[in-house]
């Protein structure tokens, strides 16, 4: 049986995934069967949410041709097993095939939706049934990595640092003047791509250190200060004491001070699904009430011609993932007030 196929659509704004969408696939059903919602309407390929009844089993389905199929079976040899999650391919019909994204496990209900979120937003845009089926596969990986790095202890002590100064940026800079869903959609970091906010008229890179008076900016690779197609890039350095105990701010109290400013429940739950993406798994709460970070400094710097870094354009066919040091000492002509990122964000610069 198939319930109405109102499309769980999200355009560019990203609406996400949310309990709304699985408690109305979950209403009770006549019979066995399972009730199915179709996303993006406008891509070629077709994908679904599904819940099966009576189990109540979520799913992400995906189908595609006996062709397609074909060709992703090698990414399933010796797929490696997950706790609560399964991925498996099956047979519909002579002709065609469904890939299934399965929760078997309720305690990761949290984690599952921005899961098949993300494996959805991957797929949309595929050219073909083989290339969607491949990067659903590929992304399923991603996942499963990403939650054996995390495993019991959580986020390492880079994560929880790095994490931190995202969220207090996000807090002071971005929330205090653009509407909250804005902001939020803003921090992209999570998703990978090459800076931490990425805004209409603006992109930020976030750098969170512990020195005591840092003489340098670590960059992680040659896109990270690539200003291409971005109308203004600005790198931004939190400075913060990191201790047990004392009077500092966990991790958990940034989190919960981020989500009680939010203006929406779509900004919340976007901010919910960005936080898993990251690793910061909601039943390991209890991992992030140490350390306390106290800020120390925050310099901002706006990146414009005569910056030093590294880019993209500047290397030699064959090398790239250049890892590099920048002498803070060398960037003072390039700093930036507070005011000037204030209007950079709300777009009223110049």
């Amino acid at each position: 049986m198939e319930a109405g196929r109102r499309p769980g659509h999200r355009g560019r704004g990203r609406r996400v995934i949310d309990e709304t969408i699985w408690r109305d696939l979950e209403a009770p059903q006549p019979g066995a069967g399972r009730s199915v919602r179709r996303l993006f309407p406008e891509s070629p390929h077709d994908i679904h949410l599904s819940v099966t009844h009576p189990g109540r089993r979520r799913m992400l389905l995906l189908r595609a041709d006996a062709r397609a199929a074909d060709r992703v079976r090698r990414l399933l040899v010796d797929l490696p097993q997950t706790s609560g999650l399964s991925l498996s391919l099956s047979s519909i019909s002579p002709r065609e095939f469904e890939l299934q994204v399965s929760l078997t496990a309720d305690d990761l209900r949290e984690v599952f939706s921005p899961l098949v979120e993300d494996i959805a937003e991957v797929v949309r845009d595929t050219d073909t049934g083989a290339t969607a089926l491949e990067a659903a596969v590929r992304r399923f990986l991603h996942w499963q990595q990403l939650m054996r790095t995390v495993s019991r202890d959580g986020l390492g002590n880079e994560g929880r640092r790095g994490l931190f100064g995202e969220l207090y940026f996000l807090r002071g800079y971005l929330l205090p003047w653009i509407p909250h869903v804005a902001a939020v959609s803003a921090w992209t970091g999570p998703e990978g791509t090459p800076q931490d906010f990425q805004l209409a008229n603006a992109a930020v890179e976030v750098k969170t250190t512990t020195a005591k008076s840092p003489r340098t900016v670590r960059i992680a690779n040659e896109r990270q200060l690539d200003d291409t197609g971005v109308e203004a890039l600005l790198l931004t350095q939190i400075a913060v004491d990191e201790r047990r105990g004392g009077a500092g701010e966990s991790l958990n109290t940034l989190v919960d001070s981020v989500r009680s400013r939010l203006d929406s429940p779509l900004a919340r739950a976007r901010l919910d699904a960005q936080l898993i993406r990251v690793g910061y798994f909601p039943n390991q709460r209890d991992l992030y009430e140490e350390p306390r970070f106290t800020l120390r400094r925050t310099d901002l710097w706006k990146v414009v011609d005569g910056f030093p870094r590294i880019v993209e354009s500047d290397l030699d066919q064959g090398v790239g993932n250049c890892t590099y040091d920048i002498d803070v000492s060398a960037l003072e002509a390039h700093r930036v007030t507070t005011d000037e990122v204030t209007e950079l964000i709300r777009g009223t610069d110049g």
